[in-house]
């Protein structure tokens, strides 16, 4: 469909089914790109947006998270103290705060596939992040047959692929892990109940083939103790990869 077509069927789309802001429900207003436009989501509306806490440097060079203030000496933030990451750096986009919270629930959890746009114009927007994937293989962390069944799709693929585009350069996505064990969900667990859960949890792709000379960047949606990040680092180093990092979308 030609651009224009596409404006048209948007504009018609938008007057029928008003676009509603994922975090606070109010309309989302369109915004001339003349006057900040640029700064404008379309599922996020502009007091949301102004909201969002994207990571800048200094950060946790393992987990992202962003330092406050000046930073001396090792830079490695409390929350990653015991973690003993099988990869060498993290770095995360935003805090899994407010809209970007509701973002990442609506892709999740809701089907919302339309959310994928504003979250790809997120990351393009940390220069940190972008500039550390450019030329590297993404490895989205796999969810289990089962629930990618159940969901449709996995999410962490669907960020990775908007992460590749963002960058260019050769950046690419490569289905490289498979998870065979069926863990239920980990968000009430801690690090340590985790770590325990996924012992053993993925595997390698079948077919998968990796380079020694090639950058391989973890994918996931969010960054919270980081065992499910570490145990494919773990599988991936076990393979022979050398250049080993991860990347999410936010911080929790």
């Amino acid at each position: 469909m030609k651009p224009g077509l596409v404006q048209l069927a948007r504009g018609c789309a938008d007057v029928v089914f008003p676009p509603i802001c994922v975090n606070c429900r109010a309309l989302v207003e369109e915004v001339d790109p003349g006057r900040g436009g640029e700064h404008a989501f379309r599922h996020v509306c502009g007091r949301c947006a102004a909201q969002v806490e994207y990571v800048r440097p200094p950060h946790c060079t393992t987990c992202g998270h962003p330092f406050y203030g000046v930073v001396e000496g090792e830079r490695i933030c409390v929350k990653c103290q015991g973690l003993e990451p099988a990869f060498g750096e993290g770095r995360t986009a935003v805090l899994f705060k407010g809209a970007t919270r509701a973002l990442i629930i609506e892709l999740k959890y809701h089907r919302g596939l339309h959310v994928l746009a504003d979250i790809a114009a997120i990351l393009g927007r940390v220069t940190h992040l972008v500039t550390a994937v450019r030329g590297a293989v993404l490895v989205p962390v796999p969810l289990h047959p089962r629930k990618e069944r159940e969901r449709g799709y996995n999410q962490a693929k669907l960020l990775a692929e908007r992460l590749a585009a963002v960058a260019g350069g050769g950046t690419r996505v490569e289905a490289l892990l498979r998870r065979i064990v069926d863990t239920e969900t980990q968000t009430a667990f801690d690090r340590r109940t985790r770590m325990a859960n996924l012992q053993n949890a993925f595997a390698l792709a079948p077919g998968a083939a990796l380079d020694p000379g090639q950058h391989y960047i973890v994918v996931d949606d969010v960054f919270t103790t980081g065992s499910t990040l570490n145990s494919c680092a773990r599988t991936l180093r076990q393979a022979g990869v050398v250049r080993l990092d991860i990347a999410t979308f936010a911080h929790g």
